[in-house]
C-alpha cells in the first residue's frame, strides 16, 4: 500500500519578539504563508489523516492554519514534545511510532526536517533561491511503499516540493 508523507516546515517566526525559541510566534508572512500552503493542499485533495506537529509556538500555529484550511479541527494536531529541536533519526523513529492512515502530515523544523527528506529520497533536492531545501512554510510530498515501520533512509519518493513563493496569495 502506498502512504504519504507530508514534511512541512514551519512558516516565518517573529524575531523581533523578545521571547525564548519555543515561544516565538509566526510573523504576519508566516501567518499569510502557512494559509496560503493549506489552500494549496485543500485544492490538491491531500487531506491528512493525522497531523503531527512540534509544540513550539510558531510549529503549532503553522500547523493550525493549516488545518482552518483543511476544514480539520484543531484538536487534531498531535502535538510530539520530540519533534523540537530533532534530528533526522529522531523524526523517522516519531513517524514510525505515531504515523497512521495512508497520509501524516509532520510539521517541524529545520534542520531536522530538511535533513529527514534528503534521508529519505535517494536523490538530490532543488535548493530554493536561499540556498535551503526547506525554507520557511515550504512542504514537500513523498510517497513510499508500505507501511510506516517500513518507511527507511532512501525508501521514499519526492512528488512535490512547493514553497510560499511559488503559491498564489
Amino acid at each position: 500500500m502506498t502512504h504519504e508523507l507530508l514534511l512541512l516546515r514551519h512558516a516565518k517566526s517573529d524575531w523581533a519578539v523578545d521571547m525564548d525559541d519555543f515561544s516565538r510566534p509566526l510573523k504576519k508572512r508566516g501567518r499569510c504563508a502557512a494559509k496560503q500552503v493549506g489552500r494549496w493542499l485543500c485544492k490538491q485533495h491531500l487531506i491528512p489523516d493525522t497531523i503531527l506537529s512540534s509544540p513550539a509556538a510558531r510549529a503549532l500555529a503553522t500547523a493550525q492554519r493549516v488545518c482552518r484550511q483543511l476544514d480539520i479541527d484543531e484538536s487534531a494536531i498531535v502535538c510530539d514534545s520530540r519533534i523540537y529541536e530533532a534530528d533526522a533519526a529522531t523524526l523517522l523513529t516519531v513517524l514510525k511510532n505515531s504515523g497512521h492512515g495512508q497520509r501524516v502530515l509532520l510539521v517541524g523544523h529545520n534542520p531536522g526536517l530538511e535533513n529527514l527528506l534528503l534521508k529519505l529520497i535517494p536523490h538530490s533536492v532543488p535548493l530554493s533561491l536561499k540556498g535551503k531545501c526547506l525554507p520557511t512554510a515550504a512542504l514537500a510530498q513523498l510517497s513510499f511503499e508500505g507501511d510506516w515501520t517500513d518507511l527507511t533512509e532512501g525508501g521514499a519518493k519526492l512528488v512535490t516540493l512547493i514553497r510560499p513563493d511559488s503559491l498564489p496569495e
